[in-house]
């Protein structure tokens, strides 16, 4: 039985029981001629060689083969290679099977505050997700779409806790999965789940089989210049229109764009208008929070509308050419974007709402 040496995230003991199942007792240890770092594409931490430095983490023994599997399953999925090596527990040296990097890397150095504080949620629901498909999906399939994951595990995080009001308030024991499947899996994903859940009258419901479609929460922003009373919408094509079979597939529609992991939903909407129309925006307020379509979906939406500058010439094109993003601006008046929404060109739920609160705190805005 091989001692296994964790690091960085692994080292979180709500993640790690995620991964295998059962918290096992970790013995400190530290690994000489290594470095701990974190990057953006490595968010739970990675070790990688370093000539002189050390890495801190924990030894843990007499785990099975079954969760020894699930640890190697886990570290595939986030893109690190196993190997052996010699470790210190005390003054001891132990022979240990870790996961590194197997190529030279550029990171920060790790930093459990700052895991803590924006990433241990996220990771911690991502590894649930990435644990329900071991077995189910190879690991490389995963890697593969591991940011979507993690955008779909902040997305959990900022889920849990609602207080609902006038609507049934939710007991563990309510809903009862009995298999969840995810027939396609790319950048969004289609999840089956056979279901029961708990009816008015109190009683289980029999069990039901439905479909979601997983994206994660994104934000919608719409700028708004309270001194020139214009907004800036943009447009762009749209597959889902396409297939719809709208002969008129560009939309008119607010900036948007997915919550990253790891920030903020007014962080998102900031970067989103850097990315999509160039521009730097001042106070975004809040319009509303809300599931779009829950009969099939599980998005959920922040929409704002932002105090910006904007002077003749500020709509051009934008996007971002990794994501093929072929993106144009317009300049309207309020007036304007109002008479959008009225003759139904404004075809776009965001939009909509977001003129309509727009209009209602207007006179506030200008004042």
């Amino acid at each position: 039985m091989t001692d296994l040496f964790l690091s960085g995230a692994l080292c979180h003991a709500p993640l790690l029981t995620a991964v295998i199942g059962r918290l096992p007792a970790l013995r400190a240890a530290t690994l000489s001629d290594y470095s701990l770092i974190r990057t953006e594409e490595y968010p739970a931490g990675c070790l990688v060689a370093a000539p002189g430095g050390f890495a801190a983490g924990g030894v843990a023994t007499g785990l099975s083969r079954a969760e020894q599997a699930r640890l190697a399953f886990f570290h595939k999925v986030l893109g690190l290679t196993a190997q052996i090596a010699m470790v210190t527990v005390g003054d001891a040296p132990v022979r240990c099977r870790l996961w590194s990097a197997d190529a030279p890397l550029a990171g920060l150095p790790w930093d459990e505050v700052a895991f803590q504080a924006r990433w241990a949620g996220a990771l911690t629901a991502t590894a649930g997700d990435v644990m329900a498909l071991y077995g189910q999906r190879p690991a490389a399939d995963l890697r593969g779409r591991f940011v979507p994951m993690l955008v779909r595990g902040a997305s959990r995080v900022r889920a849990a806790g609602g207080a609902p009001a006038l609507r049934r308030r939710a007991q563990a024991q309510d809903v009862e999965v009995i298999a969840r499947r995810q027939p396609y899996a790319a950048f969004f994903a289609v999840e089956e789940y056979d279901l029961r859940f708990r009816r008015f009258d109190g009683a289980m419901s029999p069990v039901v089989s439905r479909a979601v479609f997983v994206s994660g929460d994104a934000v919608t922003v719409l700028p708004y210049d309270p001194v020139r009373d214009r907004v800036l919408l943009i447009e762009q094509f749209r597959a889902a229109v396409h297939a719809r079979g709208d002969d008129q597939p560009w939309l008119l529609e607010v900036i948007a764009g997915r919550v990253d992991p790891g920030e903020t939903p007014p962080e998102a909407a900031r970067r989103e208008a850097a990315e999509e129309a160039g521009l730097a925006l001042g106070d975004v307020l809040e319009v509303a929070r809300y599931y779009p379509s829950p009969g099939a979906k599980a998005e959920y939406l922040y929409s704002y509308v932002a105090l910006a500058d904007l002077p003749d010439g500020t709509a051009g094109t934008f996007g971002l050419a990794s994501e093929a993003e072929d993106i144009r601006g317009h300049l309207i008046s309020f007036d304007r974007l109002m008479a959008l929404v009225r003759s139904g060109q404004a075809a776009n739920a965001p939009l909509i709402l977001t003129a309509l609160w727009l209009e209602r705190e207007r006179g506030r805005l200008r004042r």
